[in-house]
């Protein structure tokens, strides 16, 4: 009988088909719709469409804090797709481990950039 690898002993390979990644790429969504939500409610709410008026906004700890949460929200998402198709696209390994690694020091680089920014003094 020839192996097809079709059924409960099948090989899978590429990307992570699990429902962890799954659920992990849907929450961080949510969490980036949420962020958007509240951004719109402000905005319309919104008497200073100045600088200063956006300066206060900021100088909230709790508005510093969502903005935070949703930009790593926004990496993580990002790290999980570009992880996949990486996984699902690159067949070299090397080549692949070198794009999972540039991604992973891009990612954490734009965060430490995003907190730079978010709290610079």
């Amino acid at each position: 009988m020839a192996n097809n690898h079709i059924g409960p002993k099948r090989l899978v390979v590429g990307a992570h088909y699990g429902l962890k990644d799954w659920l992990a790429q849907r929450i961080t969504a949510a969490v980036m719709a949420a962020y958007t939500v509240i951004l719109l409610v402000v905005f319309f709410k919104a008497q200073n469409f100045s600088y200063e008026g956006w300066a206060g906004l900021f100088a909230q700890q709790w508005f510093r804090i969502a903005t935070f949460v949703t930009f790593l929200a926004l990496f993580y998402h990002a790290w999980i797709g570009m992880r996949d198709i990486w996984m699902d696209y690159i067949k070299p390994v090397s080549v692949r481990i070198s794009l999972q690694v540039a991604t992973i020091l891009w990612l954490i680089a734009c965060a430490g950039w995003t907190a730079q920014i978010i709290w610079r003094a």
